[in-house]
């Protein structure tokens, strides 16, 4: 996933610097989006626990990753180990909104269903406006019946992100004058 090219060879993620951030191009070749054959995306289980046991030191590298990358199984393997971190308890997520937020936009579904995990766990008050935009541009554009079947919705994942952050704000009382 994140091995940086040199010399064109991949390097091993127990070989990656996590500080050495300078070089921007990567490669990704661990993880599989789902396809007519496989209902599911699979990562590089050794690449994510690596960069989860290395804690709020990866954020950095795993930042630049996404604010550089195009290749959307390299970002979706990203974001996934993201989610993973923040299960962890890794604090510091929620401060690469600015980095995240470049994928608001986006119409891949496996990007948008980590996007709004992330956003579910961390509750940062900028992406509630995003899911709501995904959501309904999702509603307006329904995939196509000559559209590669995503093997999921991603507006499951994107309303339960919605209604976390209502759900959070209703015990918060700012509801409360509607009741």
């Amino acid at each position: 996933m994140i091995g940086k090219i040199q010399n064109l060879n991949n390097i091993n993620a127990q070989n990656v610097n996590i500080q050495n951030r300078n070089q921007k191009l990567y490669i990704c070749n661990s993880c599989k989006l789902p396809s007519n054959g496989q209902n599911y995306c699979t990562f590089d289980q050794n690449e994510v626990d690596y960069f989860v046991k290395q804690g709020q030191k990866s954020l950095p590298y795993l930042s630049d990753i996404l604010a550089h990358s195009n290749n959307e199984a390299q970002v979706t393997q990203t974001l996934y180990t993201l989610d993973r971190m923040i299960d962890n308890g890794i604090k510091g997520v929620d401060k690469i909104y600015p980095i995240l937020a470049r994928f608001n936009n986006t119409n891949s579904p496996n990007i948008q269903t980590f996007l709004a995990g992330i956003y579910r766990k961390t509750q940062v008050p900028d992406a509630f406006g995003p899911l709501i935009k995904m959501l309904i541009r999702n509603s307006l554009k329904p995939q196509t019946k000559n559209q590669t079947p995503t093997p999921f919705d991603p507006n499951e994942e994107i309303g339960g992100a919605i209604l976390s952050y209502i759900q959070k704000a209703a015990v918060a009382g700012s509801f409360s004058a509607h009741n």
